[in-house]
């Protein structure tokens, strides 16, 4: 008689949830000398750098999210990063809101974006998501539904009414444009100043003769 494979298969997402939260990925924000802004998944050698992390999304417009699945959300943070005109990438966010799991989404539309997604990732595959320290690339109903379960999400949601999840935001923070410096104005020449006009003889020119 075999026995059922779903068991061992919750232990063992357990498990890798569980080692992966311990060792949850941390983002490092760079900034080059060009002054050009990107993120890794390594700590640059700049030890001032200093590491940055999505927002909670348990603090989004001040709705405090029920005990339990605070706890979870602490332990097991969902992120997920999606692009324009990406059929999966709405899958996986109208699933995580019908669910009630809170979900912090970053955007991936520029070059920046890209090279940030594929050194997190490995790929630029979209969808991407992480819960806790586990990567799913791609969007599977079933696989997702694994993974949230074995980290305990509730199958309903227990979100309160007033919780509104907090917008999109760029993997790479755009950097503000700084106005141009002024530049120094090169003072006009000055206006050159006729030479009188000898209008009779002199001694050099007895005749009075013009030009």
């Amino acid at each position: 008689m075999h026995q059922p494979l779903f068991a061992p298969l919750l232990a063992s997402l357990l498990l890798t949830l569980a080692c992966a939260s311990a060792q949850a990925q941390t983002v490092y924000r760079i900034v080059g000398p060009d002054g050009k802004v990107s993120f890794s998944d390594r700590p640059p050698p700049d030890a001032k750098a200093q590491p940055v992390r999505a927002p909670a999304p348990a603090a989004a417009n001040g709705a405090a999210l029920p005990y339990d699945l605070r706890q979870i959300v602490n332990r097991f943070p969902v992120t997920i990063y999606t692009g324009d005109d990406c059929a999966p990438c709405a899958s996986v966010r109208i699933m995580l809101t019908a669910r009630g799991v809170p979900f912090t989404e970053r955007t991936v539309s520029s070059n920046e974006d890209i090279a940030a997604l594929q050194r997190l990732s490995g790929s630029s595959s979209l969808p991407f998501g992480t819960i806790g320290g586990q990567q799913l690339t791609g969007y599977s109903d079933t696989e997702w539904t694994q993974y949230l379960d074995a980290a305990g999400y509730p199958k309903q949601s227990q979100l309160p009414g007033n919780y509104r999840r907090p917008a999109p935001s760029p993997l790479v923070a755009i950097k503000a444009v700084e106005p141009a410096a002024p530049q120094n104005r090169t003072p006009a020449p000055a206006e050159r100043v006729a030479a009188p006009v000898n209008d009779g003889p002199t001694p050099s020119n007895p005749a009075g003769i013009r030009f």
